[in-house]
């Protein structure tokens, strides 16, 4: 049976504030911006970054985004396997970046699960653009925070490799007899 990662309760401090932050900005958007009062607001922060109000019922690209029970729960259900599929992963996990990535990913989807479970949809707000080019579909938080890691899993894997011990060196002499 494996050891528990050592950076467990590392990763589980950064899936916890990335669930907060998460969790914050769709209030803060939603409440005191009041974005969500009329479908299709938006506010201009910077000229490349707006507030836009999208409620999500789908997944990325808007997959399966029709808004129905069927869909909001089959996707609950899905997101929930994968979260528990990653924090078992995580305690798992020895090297700390990697706790890192996947506490990001866990943080990430447990705060559209909630989302979901709560509203039906999940939030989105964040758009970033240049001028008119969207280069991004709108986001939160969570969303980010799941790429990201994703994007820490994949680099580290491609670039880190996987190190194996050094084998002792083999020596074709033959050893001395007593």
């Amino acid at each position: 049976m494996s050891q528990r990662s050592p950076h467990l309760g590392f990763g589980l401090l950064v899936a916890a504030v990335a669930f907060a932050l998460d969790q914050l900005a769709k209030w803060v958007v939603t409440v005191p911006l009041s974005v969500a009062t009329q479908p299709g607001r938006s506010i201009e922060l910077t000229s490349f970054f707006n507030l836009t109000w999208a409620e999500n019922c789908g997944i990325s690209l808007s997959m399966f985004a029709k808004c129905n029970d069927t869909t909001r729960w089959t996707l609950v259900a899905v997101t929930a396997a994968v979260a528990i599929g990653v924090a078992v992963w995580m305690t798992r996990e020895k090297a700390k970046g990697d706790v890192i990535a996947l506490a990001l990913i866990l943080g990430g989807a447990l705060g559209n699960i909630v989302d979901r479970v709560r509203l039906g949809y999940v939030v989105d707000y964040a758009d970033l653009h240049i001028g008119a080019f969207k280069p991004f579909m709108i986001f939160n938080v969570a969303d980010a925070c799941i790429t990201i890691g994703v994007v820490l899993l994949v680099a580290r894997a491609l670039l880190l490799g996987e190190k194996t011990p050094e084998a002792p060196a083999v020596s074709d002499e033959k050893p001395a007899a007593d």
